[in-house]
């Protein structure tokens, strides 16, 4: 799998598998090792590592070194520079549900001034 150029793009793309999504889950819990993290899932190890080398290549998490473990640990940054994009659209989609609400609102009114009931 060739990974994106940008890291917005890496991380799009990781978080876009459900797998790397829950061993996020689970990494926000705190520290975890390979076979921790393949547990409740039915794959084979080479598999599991696939994902989390994905995952460290977008910089989600790294691999941190404790005598013979090599725990993985959650890395927030990517998810901040995430979480910074989507905040440019928040007012587009903000003013997208108050339209709709004011919409709905509006079909209601129409709906008791024309004596029409809800079935």
């Amino acid at each position: 799998m060739k990974m994106p150029a940008d890291a917005l793009s890496a991380t799009f793309a990781a978080l876009a598998d459900p797998t790397r999504r829950a061993m996020l889950a689970r990494l926000a819990e705190g520290e975890a090792t390979v076979n921790e993290l393949a547990e409740p899932f039915d794959m084979s190890l080479p598999s599991i590592s696939k994902h989390l080398k994905v995952l460290e290549q977008a910089g989600l998490i790294e691999q941190s070194r404790q005598a013979q473990w090599r725990p993985r640990r959650l890395q927030a940054a990517p998810l901040r520079e995430v979480a910074g994009w989507l905040e440019r659209y928040r007012s587009f989609w903000e003013g997208s549900f108050d339209r709709m609400a004011d919409y709905v609102g509006e079909l209601h009114i129409t709906e008791k001034q024309h004596g029409r009931r809800k079935k």
